[in-house]
């Protein structure tokens, strides 16, 4: 009888009509194996406040850090724009930025060539420098005319959809201090 006693005692629907949770969503619902459980957000060194990377939403994250590697990304209910909920896309992002299968080196293909080859980023870096001053330079105007006009025709920018107003304005501040004029965003178009 003990036996039978301390089986129903382990079963959730047994407690669920004898206790005092009749819904199941609480303690009857929970067994020795769930109690021994702790969510990975619980055991996170700190919680760092970010934006999801797919569309021009702008969905907020919190990303739960431990041991400077991601183990939850999950959406912020202080968000105003997505008070805590995320799309799919959004709920996987996680994968994005843990995935094995992520590409970590800049890939560049030189000039005629078949293959890719990895760079280091400060040398990739140095290269994108190079060619925007050399485009700057080889397309700039003083002058329209007789019009003065400090301007170069070789550089110009479109901003993508998941830009948000902030990366906006750096991006137009940096191409006019470069002299471009043509300075677009995507969501205007």
């Amino acid at each position: 009888m003990t036996l039978v006693k301390t089986w129903l005692d382990q079963w959730p629907v047994f407690r669920q009509l004898t206790g005092s949770d009749p819904l199941g969503r609480g303690q009857a619902a929970r067994s020795r194996k769930t109690e021994g459980i702790t969510s990975r957000t619980a055991t996170a060194d700190r919680v760092v406040k970010s934006i999801c990377p797919y569309c021009a939403v702008g969905c907020g994250q919190r990303v739960f850090v431990k041991d400077e590697q991601i183990v939850q990304i999950e959406g912020d209910p202080d968000s105003p724009i997505s008070r805590g909920r995320l799309c799919p896309k959004g709920s996987a992002s996680k994968q994005l930025v843990t995935s094995p299968t992520r590409v970590t080196t800049v890939k560049y293909r030189r000039p005629y060539g078949t293959e890719w080859e990895d760079l280091a980023l400060d040398e990739a870096m140095e290269m994108i420098a190079d060619r925007v001053l050399a485009a700057r330079e080889k397309g700039w105007q003083d002058v329209d005319g007789d019009q003065r006009v400090n301007r170069t025709m070789g550089l110009a920018s479109l901003g993508g959809a998941t830009l948000d107003n902030e990366e906006n304005y750096l991006m137009k501040k940096l191409y006019s201090a470069m002299g471009a004029i043509q300075i677009e965003n995507q969501a205007r178009i």
